[in-house]
């Protein structure tokens, strides 16, 4: 059994019959294969595991590297056996159909469903040529491009079927978020390449450091009640609900009546962005005003609707604020996470625990110490100054 971890040694093999690979044993039941090239230099590389279960070998097809040379070859090729045998040997073998970088992000949804994740991939994965590569030739070039494209891709502002479509450059936190669920995508069926090689793949998905900038625009109680008293009578109690609690819009819309139950004055969050749920203790005034919500509607009703009986979305809630924030003389840049970010502000203002908070939100404690992290520096300071002794 040669040793193909030598160069010297790799050179000299001989195609075999039948194309049979020439295998290197890595550990017991794993090993790794390569094929010379009868034309040309070099060879492909393949992975064999011996399934015990059933009493037979399997084998993955990894690829001739061709961007590789020398050692590097070998250890990539070795890591991608190496992972691949560990994932089937966890029971979790990607199924053969599973070729592009399509075919991964549809395994993905499948395995973590999300309307954030799919709609990027709709937008900015399925129809561009990235789609097509195939996943054992994606190389970091291939994203590199693919990532200026999704750079230079004007961001929709409007969504408005009668009205104009309205464009803008697309921010860098932006391009951050689009990135994630295909970065997600790919880790789960590719291996980290080697740093500084074009088998890195990850390195043209880094995030823009910097780029979530703060939320800074707040609205206070005064502020937040003419706003509500502003708005149209359709709008106003979702508008209302995003003054009274820490939730994204989306998730706040979302809500339906089977999820607030009055006698525990319990609110279930159950579709949000981490897609986990949560539930909430609400004070007796807002459970009060959930209860005027979901009066004589079904379970499965939503609790916020329009006028249509449709639920409240981005391109619905927009127009309304924006026409609210004008009537109030607001600030013009108001929009509905303005009301999130002001909530979660006096939750911090009011020294409520900053765990606490996380957990309302449905965001992490990372998070939450970012964006507010100031606001708790700035009470410690107000707590230490008591301290003070007298001269």
């Amino acid at each position: 059994m040669p040793d193909l971890s030598r160069i010297g040694d790799r050179e000299k093999l001989k195609p075999k019959a039948g194309d049979e690979p020439h295998w290197h044993r890595l550990r017991q039941g794993v090993y790794l294969g390569y094929r010379p090239s009868k034309k040309t230099a070099g060879g492909t590389w393949f992975a064999r595991f011996y399934d015990a279960d059933n009493n037979r070998n399997k084998r993955k097809r990894l690829g001739d590297y061709g961007t590789l040379s020398g050692h590097d070859v070998f250890r990539q090729a070795k890591a991608d056996a190496e992972v691949w045998a560990a994932t089937v040997e966890s029971g979790g073998e990607l199924a053969r159909s599973m070729v592009t970088v399509r075919d991964a992000c549809e395994a993905y949804l499948e395995q973590k469903p999300g309307s954030i994740a799919e709609g990027v991939f709709r937008r900015h994965v399925y129809c561009d040529p990235i789609a097509k590569v195939k996943l054992e030739k994606l190389r970091r070039h291939h994203l590199r491009s693919w990532r200026k494209r999704l750079e230079q891709a004007p961001a929709l502002v409007s969504r408005s079927k009668t009205g104009e479509k309205r464009w803008k450059e697309r921010a860098k936190s932006t391009v951050n978020r689009d990135m994630v669920p295909l970065r997600a995508a790919l880790r789960q069926v590719l291996e980290p390449g080697r740093p500084g090689s074009d088998a890195a793949w990850q390195e043209a998905l880094k995030p823009f450091k910097g780029a979530g900038k703060p939320r800074d625009l707040y609205l206070d109680r005064v502020e937040r009640k003419r706003l509500i008293d502003a708005v149209s009578d359709e709008a106003r109690p979702f508008v209302k609900g995003l003054c009274l609690l820490p939730l994204r819009p989306g998730a706040l819309a979302a809500l339906t009546a089977r999820e607030f139950d009055q006698r525990t004055r319990s609110l279930i969050v159950g579709k949000d962005k981490n897609d986990r749920s949560r539930q909430i203790s609400l004070p007796k005034d807002t459970a009060d005003f959930f209860a005027e919500q979901v009066e004589q509607k079904p379970p499965a009703s939503y609790i916020f609707v329009r006028s249509s009986g449709k639920a409240w979305a981005k391109d619905s809630w927009k127009r309304p604020i924006k026409e609210a924030t004008k009537a109030a003389n607001l600030p013009i840049a108001v929009c509905a996470y303005t009301l999130r970010h002001s909530v979660i502000t006096d939750l911090i203002r009011a020294r409520l625990p900053i765990l606490t908070v996380a957990q309302l939100s449905g965001t992490s404690v990372a998070m939450i110490e970012k964006h507010y992290g100031h606001l708790v520096h700035d009470d410690s300071e107000d707590a230490l100054s008591t301290l003070v002794l007298e001269q």
